[in-house]
């Protein structure tokens, strides 16, 4: 193992080595020693964290920041107030906050910490620590923070918790405290309110001592499992290059293994008082978490741990670093389909690892949209269009006047139901879309490129759009600005067909070329692709090319070869054209 690990590392920091030279890109690296004991009687513990932190970039640090995110389960947090003023709260959050008493909330107390040997000054703010360094951290250079710290598991409302809703004991995400990512564009600080998380690449040891009864599943590589005294144990795990350590334990996990032919190891933690049909559900999903794993990996990029995990957890399903949590007690359908999306997360979040709080529609939409495809995959009857209803929903919101462009922080929409659609449905659309704009082989060729080229590396939105310019030498920025930076929408439609000649308008603001199907008066067929004259290229296809379309003329005319009884603007409904009703003209 040892070995393996070795290797691991070393392969990483040469590839990263490569990219700052090449590039000048560069990230921050923490080394995370943790000694943690856990009380499973009150779900209080303590713990002891050395971190080693190697400032990559070239600038001096006289600060750092870490996340308390367990203090926002407290009455009157960001998070508790935030639910109770929104317009839409979500019903895991609601009230429930307000409402916890002392023995339930959750909170993360620092009582010491230490830079280098010295102590520096912090102060608690909300879920954020902000430390005043006791010497600034030159470019290149590393410092060792050693902190003393108490915390307690506050009872389980939104995906951290104790006891959740079919009685898992504990389920550990973001439980201890965690340094902010700094990055070229600063510190991302953002306290936790509600969405998702970032966080810096970097190695992990923990030890945890817990009841010897409790079976613990999660992050990392168990390398030893010790008694001690009082009836407790002690588990010991590493974990190389990734941004987050999660853990979950139950007295009533069944642990089961699935052996990979070619790795990884794949394990399910769930619980054994289930119903005898959530038992079965359970043991029918681990050949399938399998097939999904193979399919992320050939379509996506290569699993590089030894192990996932899937566990039984939380409040409905949510990734973390080799594993996710989720609800258990389900449907096969429901459960395979949680069990696809989350797990597609490990490769659009904790491999790529875009900043969620800023691009989550990058996150949660290229997740939806490759689960999707991976569960489809999976289906006797399969669906022409697995995305379909992304894109019912996005046209949905792109109409009701309420949406906000996906610049939008991922905290600060109006409504929670405008950042669902517009993160998960829109994000989905993008990718589908994209593939309609350049074609579904170069799309394929363009997510496999995105991931090898910025796997470990957080990417931001330009470079999945410079990821499919370099597969189609296409000019593709008017695609990202407009769909992702604006809420300008997509509106082609017939204006008039007088025998041959056909004329087309644009009453939308965001260009598209677009695809034509023609059937004429004989009854014959002609698909015909209209080139958009920015995009500087033409996608791979079997239809009459005509000439390009200027986004700036309103209408565009072109004469077809017969008389013409019918056309239709994309047939394939996968331009997300928010009017359909104009996109179809019939000659009477």
């Amino acid at each position: 193992m040892k070995n393996v690990l070795s290797l691991f590392i070393a392969i990483f920091c040469a590839s990263n080595a490569l990219a700052q030279v090449d590039n000048g890109y560069w990230q921050q690296h923490v080394e995370y020693k943790m000694e943690i004991d856990m009380n499973v009687e009150n779900f209080q513990y303590k713990g002891k964290q050395t971190l080693v932190y190697t400032n990559n970039s070239p600038e001096i640090l006289n600060r750092v920041y870490y996340h308390l995110y367990f203090n926002a389960f407290q009455p009157g947090s960001e998070m508790d107030v935030r639910s109770l003023t929104i317009a839409d709260p979500s019903d895991k959050i609601a009230d429930k906050i307000s409402k916890l008493k002392p023995d339930e909330i959750g909170y993360i107390k620092v009582n010491s910490l230490v830079q280098n040997g010295t102590p520096v000054k912090f102060e608690t703010v909300g879920t954020v620590l902000e430390v005043v360094l006791a010497e600034p951290i030159k470019p290149g250079g590393k410092a060792t923070f050693n902190m003393d710290f108490d915390a307690q598991v506050p009872v389980q409302i939104r995906r951290s918790g104790r006891n959740n809703a079919e009685g898992v004991a504990l389920s550990m995400t973001q439980w201890y405290p965690k340094l902010a990512e700094y990055d070229f564009e600063g510190w991302h600080a953002d306290p936790y309110i509600a969405r998702e998380f970032h966080g810096v690449w970097g190695d992990f040891d923990i030890k945890l001592t817990i009841d010897e009864d409790y079976v613990v599943g999660g992050t990392g590589y168990l390398q030893s499992e010790s008694k001690v005294k009082k009836g407790k144990k002690t588990l010991h795990f590493v974990a190389p290059k990734v941004h987050d350590f999660t853990w979950a334990a139950d007295p009533d996990f069944i642990h089961d293994t699935f052996e990979m032919p070619n790795g990884p190891t794949l394990h399910f933690y769930y619980k054994k008082t289930m119903k005898q049909e959530y038992l079965d559900n359970w043991k029918t999903l681990q050949p399938d978490t399998a097939k999904l794993m193979t399919y992320f990996s050939e379509n996506v990029g290569r699993y590089p741990y030894e192990q996932y995990s899937v566990i039984q957890g939380g409040d409905g399903g949510m990734e973390y670093a080799m594993c996710t949590l989720i609800t258990g007690e389900r449907s096969y359908n429901s459960l395979l389909g949680v069990t696809s999306h989350e797990m597609a997360h490990t490769w659009f979040q904790f491999l790529l690892a875009t900043n969620e709080a800023k691009h989550e529609w990058m996150d949660e939409g290229f997740t939806s949209y490759i689960s999707s495809f991976a569960t489809n995959s999976l289906r006797e009857n399969k669906q022409k269009n697995p995305v379909a209803r992304s894109y019912r929903s996005y046209i949905a919101l792109a109409n009701s006047g309420y949406e906000q462009p996906l610049t939008t922080h991922a905290d600060r929409y109006t409504y929670n139901q405008s950042y669902g659609i517009s993160a998960y449905s829109k994000g989905s659309v993008f990718l589908a879309q994209l593939g309609y704009v350049i074609g579904d082989e170069n799309l394929k060729k363009t997510i496999k490129k995105y991931f090898d080229d910025f796997s470990f590396k957080h990417p931001k939105p330009h470079d999945i759009i410079r990821s499919a310019e370099r597969i189609t030498d296409f000019e593709l920025d008017w695609y990202y600005i407009d769909f992702a930076q604006t809420t300008n929408t997509i509106d082609y439609g017939v204006k008039s067909v007088e025998n041959k000649t056909i004329i087309l308008e644009r009453i939308g603001l965001m260009p598209m070329p677009i695809d034509l199907s023609v059937t004429y008066i004989d009854g014959t067929k002609e698909e015909f692709y209209i080139p958009l004259q920015m995009m500087r290229g033409e996608k791979p296809t079997s239809a009459t090319v005509v000439d390009d379309w200027a986004w700036a003329m309103p209408t565009y005319t072109f004469e077809a070869s017969k008389a013409v009884k019918s056309i239709e603007i994309d047939a394939s409904q996968m331009m997300a054209d928010i009017n359909r009703e104009n996109n179809t003209f019939n000659v009477k």
